[in-house]
């Protein structure tokens, strides 16, 4: 238990700890590596619940330990693609809020992506306007974003 306003000690996430968790990373961390090589790897961190008894918070972090937004519950992540839509979720606001930019944008639109299923693979996607005039379109699957 800690004092009210005690910040508790915040750690690094050991690989295997989460391992549905780690397997998500892994895919959006392809997809910085191509879009901002400079940001450094996506980290999970994780902080001692203030209630005892109950599970540690932990978060998608900045490779420099920041982030933002909720902590990821550990009985939420059911399967891969549930874990790979929630750690894609806590990624794009850790990215957003902590380097104030959009994360990934499209090459072709410069607008940020945003996550959707399509058919069972979690994918990238754009609301920009085709040259077709259809609007919105499909990007990549998450993890296989490329600089075209």
């Amino acid at each position: 238990m800690h004092a009210p306003f005690d910040q508790p000690e915040v750690r690094g996430v050991s690989l295997g700890e989460y391992p549905l968790w780690d397997e998500a990373l892994a895919f959006l961390n392809q997809d910085l590596a191509v879009t901002r090589p400079e940001q450094g790897p996506l980290q999970l961190l994780a902080q001692p619940s203030y209630e005892a008894g109950e599970p540690e918070y932990v978060y998608v972090a900045l490779a420099n330990g920041e982030w933002h937004g909720s902590h990821l519950y550990p009985k939420a992540a059911e399967d891969p693609a549930h874990a790979l839509a929630i750690v894609a979720d806590a990624a794009q606001d850790t990215v957003a809020e902590r380097l104030w930019q959009a994360w990934p944008l499209c090459v072709e639109h410069n607008l940020g992506m945003h996550t959707r299923d399509v058919q069972g693979l979690l994918s990238w996607w754009c609301a920009g306007r085709q040259s077709g005039g259809g609007s919105g379109h499909i990007r990549a699957a998450v993890g296989a974003l490329d600089t075209f």
